[in-house]
């Protein structure tokens, strides 16, 4: 028996009819690009996070580089950042011609650290920083208490990198916190292996001032609100309504989905712990039990261990048919493309550790309880033969 990584049809066999027959609505209606299903997506993203405003867009790259481009950054100026995510975050920086600053990641989350940060900016304070993009990875939220103070602090607006991690709450001072609508900006992407996933790519932003959202809905049609009226230079960064229509019929189901994998994480501490193998679990599983006191205090876009002689473990994965990936092998201050950086090995030493380290498990709703046990056994098998 073998173990996907992920099963995406699973998701759609529930919801088949009801994808089918909106498909067809939409194509009977011939709005393909913006229009009523994508306004209507916008406002519901707005109910469900909190956020003032919401603009639907092409992916969660561009949604970033909208965000970038409405806060005027460019070459001269700085943003900060971690070094262990997805490529793209720090790509729509380079790509304004921007210098990246990196601070390293706590070892509990993996997420970017409140200390390290506030000795980043110390340490960069001549520099013209433009922004700070924590990145809430894997689906657990940053320490943004801290995180929206030093940005408070420094006068340097916060972007949440939250493309893993729609529905995340955070523990907040004030009560709970959605993770993207906190900082004075926020993006999500619905890439199809997100927890909320479109049949393509798409993505949304979410910020709290009014001035900016108009600024933004410009920029992503050619910085264009009245037509053939270009007020900037912006980009084609619109959202199709198939995928807005797609993720209308997603979205009510996505707090049951996140809680399915929350369950499958708790089954999968009890089978390590039963296979003397609880060792293995990643600090990030204590970090998340401790802010247990709300509901979607994790959401397990990927539910992450880090493991001795993960290399080899791999080979055996593969040989037993278990689905499993690396994220992210390569921390990205030691990128080739970012060599011009001037970072060296050992800058990062906790990206630079749980990129040797780390390994993704199946963690989508539809896994079966067999098939986790089917996991741990074959993890169990390389570890204690």
């Amino acid at each position: 028996m073998q173990v996907p990584l992920l099963d995406l049809t699973k998701q759609y066999e529930p919801l088949r009819e009801q994808i089918r027959a909106k498909i067809d609505e939409v194509a009977i209606s011939q709005q393909f690009i913006l229009g009523p299903e994508v306004q209507d997506l916008e406002r519901e993203i707005c109910d469900y996070t909190g956020a003032r405003h919401a603009i639907g867009v092409s992916s969660g790259t561009d949604a970033e580089l909208a965000i970038l481009m409405a806060l005027g950054i460019g070459p001269g100026d700085a943003v900060v950042t971690t070094p262990y995510t997805f490529f793209a975050t720090a790509g729509g920086i380079a790509r304004l011609g921007a210098r990246i600053i990196f601070a390293d990641i706590e070892q509990d989350s993996f997420n970017i650290s409140p200390v390290r940060l506030r000795e980043c900016l110390e340490k960069h304070r001549s520099e013209k920083i433009k922004a700070i993009i924590p990145v809430h990875l894997f689906g657990l939220s940053c320490r943004m208490d801290e995180i929206c103070a030093l940005g408070a602090e420094h006068g340097i607006p916060v972007v949440e990198d939250a493309a893993q991690a729609l529905g995340t709450q955070y523990p907040g001072k004030e009560g709970p916190k959605t993770c993207g609508a906190m900082g004075e900006f926020g993006f999500y992407s619905f890439f199809p292996s997100k927890n909320l996933g479109a049949f393509g790519d798409a993505g949304m932003v979410v910020c709290q001032d009014d001035a900016m959202y108009h600024k933004i809905r410009r920029l992503r049609n050619h910085g264009m609100e009245t037509r053939y009226h270009h007020d900037e230079v912006g980009g084609n960064f619109r959202l199709d309504a198939l995928q807005a229509a797609i993720l209308r019929i997603k979205l009510p189901h996505l707090n049951d989905w996140s809680a399915m994998r929350r369950a499958n994480a708790a089954l999968y501490r009890a089978e390590f712990e039963r296979a003397s193998l609880g060792c293995l679990t990643s600090p990030v599983e204590t970090f998340a039990a401790k802010a247990a006191v709300i509901p979607n205090h994790h959401i397990y876009n990927q539910f992450v261990i880090r493991a001795p002689r993960r290399d080899e473990l791999i080979k055996h994965l593969k040989a037993t048919g278990i689905g499993h990936a690396v994220y992210y092998p390569i921390p990205l201050h030691l990128q080739e493309c970012f060599a011009s950086l001037g970072y060296k090995q050992g800058d990062f030493p906790q990206a630079e550790r749980a990129a040797r380290q780390t390994i993704a498990l199946p963690i989508y709703p539809e896994l079966t309880p067999e098939e986790i046990q089917l996991v741990v056994a074959s993890i169990a098998e390389f570890y204690l033969m």
